[in-house]
């Protein structure tokens, strides 16, 4: 029950008790205390009861609607700014924190209440603008001694004299160096689109091409885990977008149904025009995510249980660059699955105006 509910309530039981209350001193005053057994005091005391109810129903029934209709104004009033406030409070998020709530500035407790609220949101701006600063600038800093070390590696790999030991060491630690800069590289991508500072092209691209160059990419991932993928069907879509960004998403989506699958499993792809939308699926018959772990796939180096148990190498970031690139380019993803079931990947990005 709202605080206006309730509000109304307690004033039309109070304005109803108050009006019961006068109504019954009232019949109290002109009949109780007139009633006498002489039969003209009798027809007076009955004249007197009518006269009363007549009066009841020309000013007490007409204050009683006064007065209810009154208060819901007046309660309406007095809560108007609390639903104001609430509407621009609902569309505060991480992302524009620096968005204040308007003020009245009378001085009231609402107008104190903003002001301590709109405190506290430009010190959680300030906040995430020094973490994103710092993630940002030690991403930075780590992109050239990762760089460094991987190209030594490299180098001592086809240069050196190795003996096998040597040679397989160097190459579980290049393979280490590579993780980190894949992680590095998501970081950066993901500290850069909080902030605002990737600029996506615009430009009419066909997505069933693309779809078509990462299912023959993903036949190649594939291969060595003896994973089937297949592309069942690819109606042609046209969009508008970037193609670098689209093709990572799709990449990222597809990796991830082949790294966590089951042996032998199979990845299925799929991509169908729906009303307005282009809609990709990218289904796997992998363990699948258990409830608990539904909800927060999306979240940054969050990874489930099935990942964290097995030898897959992943750092949680995928899945939030793919719904990055999804909602930059106006669609949506969202995944469904259950342990020991399929899991489907839904992405549904809007076809170009004309199309």
């Amino acid at each position: 029950m709202t605080i206006r509910t309730r509000l109304n309530l307690w004033y039309a039981t109070i304005l109803c008790l108050t009006l019961l209350l006068m109504a019954g001193l009232s019949y109290h005053e002109f009949v109780v205390e007139k009633r006498d057994p002489d039969p003209a005091e009798e027809v007076s005391a009955k004249q007197d009861l009518k006269d009363l109810v007549g009066i009841l129903c020309e000013t007490v029934l007409p204050a009683v609607v006064l007065g209810l209709v009154g208060g819901w104004w007046l309660t309406r009033q007095a809560l108007a700014p609390v639903a104001a406030l609430t509407k621009t409070a609902e569309r505060i998020h991480e992302r524009n924190l620096h968005e204040q709530l308007p003020r009245s500035r009378n001085g009231d407790e609402l107008d104190r209440l903003t002001e301590v609220f709109n405190a506290m949101t430009a010190r959680l701006h300030g906040s995430f603008q020094r973490i994103r600063e710092f993630t940002l600038h030690a991403s930075h800093e780590l992109k050239t001694p990762l760089t460094i070390l991987h190209a030594e590696m490299e180098t001592a790999l086809t240069e050196e004299p190795l003996t096998t030991n040597q040679r397989e060491w160097i190459a579980r630690e290049l393979d280490e160096v590579q993780r980190l800069a894949k992680i590095v590289d998501g970081l950066t991508l993901l500290t850069k689109a909080d902030a605002g500072q990737i600029q996506l092209k615009r430009e009419l691209l066909q997505l069933d091409d693309i779809v078509r160059d990462i299912f023959a990419d993903a036949q190649i991932l594939a291969k060595p885990a003896n994973i089937e993928v297949q592309l069942t069907v690819c109606e042609p879509s046209t969009i508008r977008g970037d193609r670098h960004r689209l093709r990572q998403l799709l990449l990222n989506l597809v990796d991830n149904a082949i790294k966590y699958n089951a042996p032998r499993g199979q990845v299925t792809i799929a991509l169908t025009r729906v009303h307005e939308s282009a809609e990709l699926l990218v289904t796997n018959t992998g363990p699948g995510i258990s409830s608990a772990s539904l909800p927060r796939v999306f979240d940054r180096f969050y990874r489930s249980e099935h990942a964290l148990s097995d030898t897959v190498e992943g750092c949680g970031l995928g899945l939030s660059i793919a719904q990055w690139i999804t909602s930059a380019h106006n669609g949506s993803i969202k995944i469904k699955s259950a342990t020991s079931a399929q899991t489907i990947i839904t992405v549904c990005l809007p076809l170009a105006v004309g199309t």
